[in-house]
């Protein structure tokens, strides 16, 4: 039986401490939504563990789509959500696939958390699925491989831009530009022509979707290619 990873933020709040951010909950539920239609062993897990803080923003009307809302509305999901286990829980555990998943709260959490860089290190490493979506794709900024390379180096990747940043009205409150980032690292970076459009990208076994628009296809993407 396949095994994912799926990993959020344990962050609640900017750093200003008036607005709250969290995991943006769509960039979760597409992946579980397919890995469990495929009866795939799923495991959530957060840097800290226990409950999972959601991004308001991503919980309106506008942007909850259909599967979202179904499992937003299930409390046996939102129980699981509130209990998730840390990183040094599952440190160690072998999986077919490590999820990161996005919401701005991950820009504080993920790109400093050494047990996150060694799981995804391992991982990724042994030939596994390293996937990562929107704001987790900040996750993969600090990974260094056992040459001391930077993971992302010379990858074809994407990730939240700038300019989406301003369009989120996030751009003073956010602790770094992704963009500006990973292509820092000499990552080989893109992004769909229009914001706010669905972009999914596949360099060999890493797997990044642009934005929250990319949830449905980064899901299925994963899917296809844990079934190669």
């Amino acid at each position: 039986m396949m095994k994912i990873l799926i990993i959020v933020t344990s962050v609640s709040m900017y750093e200003n401490g008036k607005l709250e951010t969290g995991l943006w909950l769509s960039e979760l539920t597409h992946i579980y939504h397919l890995a469990k239609e495929q009866g795939y062993d799923i495991t959530i897990a957060s840097t800290k563990g226990g409950n999972t803080p959601i991004d308001p923003e991503s919980l309106k009307p506008m942007v909850l789509d259909k599967v979202t809302k179904s499992y937003w509305a299930d409390s046996s999901f939102r129980e699981l959500l509130k209990h998730t286990k840390s990183l040094s829980e599952v440190s160690g555990q072998q999986f077919d696939c490590v999820y990161l998943a996005g919401g701005h709260g991950t820009m504080y959490d993920f790109p400093d958390d050494t047990t996150l860089q060694t799981i995804i290190r391992q991982h990724y490493e042994n030939n596994k699925i390293v996937a990562a979506v929107c704001h987790g794709v900040g996750g993969l900024l600090n990974v260094k491989l056992s040459d001391g390379e930077y993971l992302i180096k010379d990858k074809t990747i994407t990730g939240f831009n700038w300019f989406e940043e301003s369009l989120a009205r996030r751009k003073k409150e956010v602790p770094f530009n992704l963009e500006a980032e990973l292509k820092q690292r000499n990552s080989n970076y893109k992004k769909a022509f229009i914001p706010m459009t669905s972009k999914v990208l596949v360099d060999g076994n890493l797997i990044t979707g642009q934005n929250p628009f990319s949830s449905k296809e980064i899901a299925k993407v994963v899917m296809r290619q844990l079934k190669k």
